[in-house]
């Protein structure tokens, strides 16, 4: 059975081939060497030579990921930034980038700090205006969908019609569609990057990005030597680690949307809070779009505007018992932060938000906690 035969259930549970063919071992080997030794025609063994290039794990997690993503190719890097950077460094000179103002910060303030230093040209936007900001020296549209932390959802086919006709990409960070809700590139997207670090590892021990194309092309060989040159690809063992998590990527993301579902439902209305945000609700914005474009689920991201000020938000965020006051998101633990104090009081995100990473606890208890730190 040829991989284009499975589904992506069994792709990432066998990251494409968990069987080792020189031991038989069931879970993938960990090669730690830096360095491999040549043949008897001084040429090398494997695809490179040396751990800057590349190593064994890498490419099977990459093969993996690409194909969960219906990709050509994917290229995994030390960390979610790292991907990023490497991908607007081949943005050529002057040339124009569009973006959301809210979306996660530090692609923001990167992108920020391109157009203060004359290397690009940027156009922050709200959900609804990327389309129009998109104009004729237009290089790469980069969205988020859903989009941190507000969880609106951008219609992808839309949006990559839009960028086409102007000669320009559309890369998409699906982090938090996890690779199992959305496939971009399915859509019409040309690159797909994930913050590896959170749903596709999902066990909160490892720093990782990735970035997956739709077609192998020049400017995805750049980005590959990009990569070499910087010496950012993905280490072995954080490797090993996160093909452990693909693993479990489906089961994980599924219990996620299941609770999280249960929690915005129940939240919707709740006398202490103004607003729930979660495109899996059907007083959503974005629900129908959601509705087409994310049949894999929902996800365990959602945010509350809480009936208070700043004040009031962070000082739930205290009074958890269960869940976890920390960074980072797609974890088996809940987490929850306020988001403001984190990002800066630059950030455009409402004072009263408080976003929460839902984990795979039971319901019941995360809701019991939330009741507690709200009352």
């Amino acid at each position: 059975m040829s991989n284009r035969d499975l589904r992506p259930e069994t792709i990432a549970a066998h990251v494409l081939q968990a069987i080792d063919p020189a031991t038989g071992a069931v879970v993938p080997p960990l090669h730690l060497s830096t360095t491999y030794a040549r043949d008897e025609n001084y040429q090398p063994k494997l695809r490179e030579n040396y751990q800057r290039n590349g190593h064994p794990a890498l490419w099977q997690a990459e093969a993996a990921i690409a194909a969960l993503e219906r990709g050509t190719e994917a290229l995994l890097f030390a960390s979610g930034m790292a991907a990023v950077t490497a991908l607007f460094e081949t943005v050529p000179q002057g040339r124009h980038v569009v973006s959301l103002e809210s979306m996660y910060y530090g692609t923001r303030n990167w992108l920020k700090r391109l157009a203060e230093l004359g290397r690009i040209t940027l156009s922050l936007c709200k959900p609804d205006e990327v389309a129009g900001a998109i104009r004729a020296d237009t290089d790469i549209v980069w969205i988020e969908t859903p989009v941190n932390p507000t969880w609106d959802v951008l219609d992808i086919a839309a949006l990559a019609k839009a960028a086409h006709a102007a000669g320009a990409l559309l890369a998409v960070d699906s982090t938090a569609a996890g690779a199992v809700a959305t496939q971009p590139l399915t859509l019409g997207a040309d690159i797909v990057f994930h913050s590896a670090t959170k749903y596709l590892n999902g066990h909160s021990d490892v720093l990782a990005g990735v970035l997956v194309t739709a077609k192998a092309d020049a400017r995805f060989d750049a980005i590959k030597a990009l990569r070499t040159s910087t010496g950012s690809p993905l280490a072995p063992f954080e490797t090993w680690l996160l093909m452990r998590g693909l693993r479990t990527l489906f089961v994980r993301y599924r219990q996620c949307t299941a609770n999280a579902l249960a929690i915005a439902r129940h939240f919707e209305g709740h006398p202490r809070v103004d607003r729930v945000l979660y495109p899996g609700l059907t007083s959503h914005a974005g629900h129908e779009i959601a509705r087409r474009q994310m049949p894999g689920g929902y996800g365990g991201m959602l945010s509350l505007l809480v009936n208070g000020d700043g004040a009031y938000a962070k000082l739930v965020c205290t009074r958890f018992k269960l869940i976890v006051p920390a960074t980072s998101l797609g974890g088996v633990e809940t987490l929850a932060e306020h988001r403001k104090t984190v990002e800066g009081p630059a950030s455009p995100v409402p004072d009263a938000l408080i976003r929460f990473s839902i984990g795979i606890e039971h319901a019941d208890d995360l809701i019991a906690d939330l009741e507690q730190a709200l009352g």
